[in-house]
């Protein structure tokens, strides 16, 4: 039975993309991709037509796709780092599913875990912070009522703050008006697992004029909270604590 697969490319780095995405990227007959930010590298010496949906509107993608899968021929819709995050793909699989027309979506490694990596931390440490937030402040795409910044400040969770660099202030005034000490470590990582990555380094109090001095206006990832300090944590998670006994282990005494 013949697919529509919706890839995630990854951030950035292109050997980011799963081996299952670089396989059926390679077997395409049709691939539309994110011109905007997918690496050019994924698409070059493919045996594919091409087409960069920068341009495009969901009526012009649609159009390739739909005819392109009746006539057989296989087709993977690139999006940049995991489909599920800002990705865009619900609007496009209501129309398959529509047209009664099978898909599969490939994850991918999105920037919020890639900007992580970049930065050698770990989002969750027991007694610090739990729970991870992934969210945007309102532009011209609006948000949910109870979704403003201020109200998931509240949480004083761990915060990958996308789509929103180029409001950093606003970003800062809600962060501190939801509850986050002026003292709250703060990175921004632009462009994260490109070669020309960038990274930022402050607190609530200076992240603003850091950012707005090294002139980052696009394509980079707020990260805050506690999680960020530069100090080994708190406490030792009991995964591998030696007096802590799990179904494949036996405390010590």
């Amino acid at each position: 039975m013949n697919v529509i697969y919706f890839i995630g490319a990854g951030p950035g780095d292109p050997e980011l993309i799963t081996v299952k995405g670089q396989r059926l990227l390679r077997e395409a007959d049709l691939v539309i991709y994110t011109g905007s930010l997918v690496p050019a590298v994924l698409i070059e010496g493919l045996d594919a037509e091409i087409h960069n949906s920068a341009g495009m509107n969901l009526d012009q993608v649609l159009a390739l796709m739909i005819p392109a899968w009746q006539q057989g021929r296989k087709i993977v819709r690139l999006h940049t780092g995991d489909p599920a995050i800002y990705g865009a793909i619900n609007e496009q699989i209501a129309a398959l599913v529509k047209e009664e027309i099978p898909f599969q979506v490939i994850p991918g490694v999105s920037s919020a875990t890639a900007t992580a990596a970049a930065l050698s931390t770990q989002l969750t440490l027991p007694e610090v912070s739990q729970t991870i937030i992934i969210s945007r402040r309102a532009g011209r795409t609006p948000m949910p009522e109870k979704e403003d910044l201020v109200s998931l400040a509240s949480h004083q969770a761990t915060m990958l703050i996308l789509l929103s660099i180029n409001m950093i202030e606003e970003v800062v005034a809600d962060l501190g008006k939801g509850g986050y000490p002026e003292t709250t470590p703060v990175a921004v990582v632009e462009k994260v697992s490109w070669p020309e990555e960038r990274q930022i380094r402050g607190t609530l109090a200076d992240i603003a004029q850091k950012v707005q001095q090294a002139a980052i206006t696009r394509t980079a990832v707020i990260a805050v909270g506690a999680v960020l300090a530069d100090a080994p944590p708190p406490v030792l998670s009991k995964l591998y604590d030696k007096h802590f006994s799990h179904g494949y282990r036996t405390a010590e005494s």
